[in-house]
């Protein structure tokens, strides 16, 4: 058996069942002989980012595994795996290499040594006796510690020979997950109860470690409000009466007021990084910070108290801590803050509500997303966003309800990861309505993944915001391009008819043009998916600049 069969071999055992690829790599055929369906996409980025999307959702259970040839496809793979590694992401990537006595020998692309930076691991296989090694050390990396990519450099002459026989002894690492000291934990609870204006600041380590009722159930001991960052959005359910809704660079009215007014924040699951595409945390807090990586800790924000751990055995133990010394009763009056939480909601709806209702034409974003509110059933969809003024608009104000009902994304911002990364949900959660929300401007990048999803059977539904523009950020001088570029020389105007473009690729279009128009295109869009077939809407959308920014 050679290092390639090995690997698909090993591959089998640890239970993937396909693996996203493009155009070449021995790895392919090999993988598909094992009973590993390969799923071509149009660019080598595409299909990291979908296995991306499918690592996303399958909390560290399963992993998206992606396989691209040497040399250019491991340098265009580039830009999909920076994504997994700003949002820590673990996903596993196979790249095509050249013959042992080519490495370090330019222009030859070697991401050994090119990938340092990028990735959480990176490893080339240099003789066929270490394929077993470094694959556990592989698998290892993706279930274990911080997460984020692993990439293997399949040396071409090295994985074409046979594997020796007694090297092929593959064992599978388990996944450990920590605890923090006892004495931490007691501190934590201690600081947090004492608090006079708690919150809860919940991250995408919440969703990834499963604690989503664990949250639940320290929120309602502590009367504590969740507020949830852009990654980890859905991680609590937004109907529930503590929820103060997530943010990106935009946020909710209540997330507002609590992320000004709170004297005490527990950190959950979270970097704290500062990021334009996040919320800023105010100083003069107390900060309880809790990560599964170290590095994290006093980066950007000074922790009070650090709580090195996983997520839900850290929210367990204090929720445990906190019982012990209330006689299980816990603090707080629940009464009286859901109904300052429900009050501050409703004093900043009063002043959205309507845009979310409108009916002028061309129609405005927000009426799309309350349209989404309105016909999905939230607990069997997964909704994304696009990059730019989907993103910005779509996150304070599309409902999440259960894990992974909505995927936030987006410490670096790659316009058109939308459509691969709800390719890769819909290979995950088969069964689920799975839709992203995009810019024209985004649809260049990806759109030809439209066919993808067409031809796989990964039936997805893309509603596309078709206003002929690009940067529809708010401020005077509409982002960074400005006025005299724009109108002299029609920077960041594009055109197109989408939907007739994805009819081209085997998808069915729908032209929206009133807000009438929404709820039928959309229950149309839910019909067809499950039949097999994947629909793009195409919007006529205004040039939207309103934002609920603070």
């Amino acid at each position: 058996m050679n290092g390639i069969d090995y690997i698909a071999q090993i591959l089998k055992q640890e239970g993937v069942e396909w693996m996203s690829c493009f155009p070449s790599n021995p790895l392919i055929s090999a993988a598909a002989r094992v009973g590993i369906r390969p799923v071509a996409f149009r660019h080598e980025r595409g299909a990291v980012m979908a296995a991306d999307g499918y690592s996303r959702i399958s909390d560290r259970q399963r992993f998206g595994v992606v396989a691209v040839q040497a040399q250019a496809g491991a340098e265009n793979a580039m830009g999909g795996i920076a994504q997994a590694y700003a949002d820590n992401i673990p996903v596993l990537v196979f790249l095509g290499g050249n013959n042992l006595d080519r490495l370090s020998v330019k222009p030859n692309f070697t991401a050994a040594q090119a990938y340092n930076g990028w990735v959480k691991h990176v490893e080339a296989i240099y003789t066929p006796a270490q394929v077993g090694d470094v694959m556990r050390r592989a698998f290892n990396a993706l279930r274990n510690g911080p997460p984020g990519p692993v990439v293997v450099e399949l040396t071409a002459d090295v994985c074409s020979q046979d594997v020796p026989e007694q090297m092929q002894t593959y064992k599978s690492p388990k996944l450990i997950r920590q605890i923090p000291e006892a004495t931490d934990i007691e501190a934590a609870a201690a600081a947090f109860m004492n608090g006079k204006h708690r919150m809860i600041w919940a991250g995408a380590g919440v969703l990834f470690s499963g604690a989503t009722a664990a949250l639940r159930e320290l929120a309602e001991l502590t009367a504590a409000p969740v507020f949830c960052t852009m990654p980890g959005k859905s991680a609590f359910d937004e109907r529930h009466p503590l929820a103060l809704g997530a943010g990106s660079g935009t946020t909710t009215g209540p997330a507002h007021e609590w992320l000004t007014n709170s004297d005490v924040m527990l950190a959950l699951g979270s970097s704290l990084t500062r990021t334009p595409y996040g919320q800023k945390i105010q100083p003069g807090k107390t900060i309880i910070h809790n990560t599964n990586n170290p590095d994290d800790l006093n980066k950007d924000e000074a922790a009070d108290i650090g709580l090195v751990g996983d997520t839900r055995l850290t929210i367990e133990a204090l929720t445990a801590r906190i019982k012990s010394e209330t006689n299980g009763k816990g603090v707080g009056d629940r009464n009286q803050v859901e109904a300052a939480v429900a009050a501050a909601k409703e004093k900043w709806m009063a002043e959205w509500r309507p845009a979310l209702t409108s009916d002028e034409e061309p129609i405005t974003y927000y009426r799309v997303i309350q349209a989404l509110n309105d016909t999905l059933d939230p607990e069997n969809s997964i909704v994304t966003h696009d990059a730019g003024a989907p993103r910005d608009t779509i996150v304070p104000f599309y409902q999440a309800t259960t894990p992974h009902s909505y995927i936030g994304w987006g410490k670096t911002t790659h316009l058109g990861f939308g459509i691969p990364l709800i390719i890769g949900a819909k290979m995950a959660e088969p069964q689920k309505f799975c839709l992203n929300l995009m810019g024209d401007g985004a649809f260049g990048m990806s759109g030809t993944d439209i066919e993808t999803a067409a031809r796989s059977g990964a039936a997805i539904t893309t509603v596309l915001l078709n206003n002929s523009a690009m940067a529809t950020y708010s401020g005077p001088t509409q982002g960074t391009i400005g006025a005299k570029a724009r109108e002299q020389y029609g920077v960041s105007t594009m055109h197109g008819d989408y939907a007739k473009i994805a009819e081209g690729m085997g998808a069915v279009g729908i032209h929206v043009t009133k807000p009438s128009e929404l709820g039928p295109a959309l229950q149309e869009a839910q019909r067809l998916n499950a039949s097999g077939r994947t629909v793009l809407i195409d919007v006529k959308a205004n040039v939207e600049d309103r934002r609920s920014r603070f």
